[in-house]
């Protein structure tokens, strides 16, 4: 197959574009379309102050090494969850992040939920859920609240994440299927921000993640291939097995799915159920984050079960 650009041979094909790019177009096209996404969502201006949720992964890699190529002031931010599993996952995934930072001369913030809080996240998960279910609800809660928490203290105007295409619609899917109004509420490319929450964006939303696997490895980003050991046998990963099945019979069938849902949302689906987007909110007692609850945060409750003196 030849570049659509150029007529060299092409390195990837994308089937659910109907176009071919050698090396060097698409190395171009991947940062072209994710700066069409940032202006078509309204997701932070040129000057913004942007903080990067990196995981070692390649889609939150890619994302900040886009935005550096696109002239974005943009650090990154690093959370060591303490997970080991016999793969040192933490230690490895920390490792490629400070790499990559230290190679382009970018600015890393690492957060060690150990060091700070005197527990990792499964010895959080063990000794709140008892040893039943996984870790990912304890390690989601945990992540926003030091992710929102840097970004307030820091200054910065928008955090962002890496979800990709398949992140989102796998999501997306999982909603629809058990008709979770309140989450499919509030999923889409950009959360605005509100007294006490940092925006947060997700510039690749809309970027399949064969191409950002493409992307990284075309550009040597070298990355964590690893998921989290945790993850294994999560609904997420099987609905995204079942969307790539869906996508090899009907290419884009992935992104006709999310922008259906997008446009839906524009069109006012949800315009008549307002009650949770006005939900009082109150400053922790604690912390001095914002919660819905009355007194304490659910993290600080958190961290209260495995030190009460903290």
């Amino acid at each position: 197959m030849k570049c659509r650009k150029c007529s060299r041979k092409a390195v990837i094909n994308m089937r659910q574009h109907k176009l071919g790019l050698c090396k060097d177009h698409f190395l171009e096209w991947v940062p072209q379309q994710t700066q069409r996404f940032i202006e078509k969502y309204k997701m932070f201006p040129r000057d913004a102050k942007v903080l990067v949720a990196v995981s070692g992964g390649k889609d939150s890699l890619a994302l900040w090494d886009i935005l550096h190529r696109l002239g974005y002031s943009a650090d990154g931010l690093y959370i060591s969850l303490g997970i080991d599993a016999g793969i040192n996952y933490s230690g490895e995934s920390r490792r490629m992040s400070e790499n990559f930072a230290r190679q382009r001369g970018l600015q890393l913030q690492v957060v060690d939920i150990q060091q700070e809080y005197s527990t990792s996240i499964p010895e959080l998960a063990e000794t709140t859920q008892r040893g039943k279910g996984k870790p990912c609800s304890v390690c989601g809660l945990v992540k926003r609240h030091v992710m929102n928490r840097i970004a307030l203290e820091s200054g910065y105007d928008v955090l962002v994440t890496g979800h990709n295409l398949d992140d989102e619609a796998a999501v997306l899917f999982g909603n629809t299927l058990n008709w979770l109004s309140g989450y499919l509420r509030r999923q889409g490319p950009v959360l605005e921000a509100s007294p006490g929450l940092v925006p947060k964006a997700k510039p690749l939303c809309r970027c399949y993640e064969r191409e950002l696997a493409a992307y990284a490895l075309l550009r040597g980003i070298e990355y964590i291939y690893e998921e989290c050991p945790h993850s294994v046998g999560a609904k997420t990963i099987y609905y995204k097995e079942l969307l790539n099945q869906l996508e090899a019979d009907r290419p884009s069938a992935k992104l006709s799915f999310y922008l259906s849902f997008l446009n839906a949302k524009k069109e006012g689906l949800f315009a008549q159920q307002k009650e949770e987007l006005t939900t009082e909110l109150n400053t922790c007692q604690s912390c001095g984050q914002l919660t819905s609850a009355p007194g304490t945060c659910s993290f600080c409750r958190l961290i209260e079960k495995v030190s009460p003196d903290a």
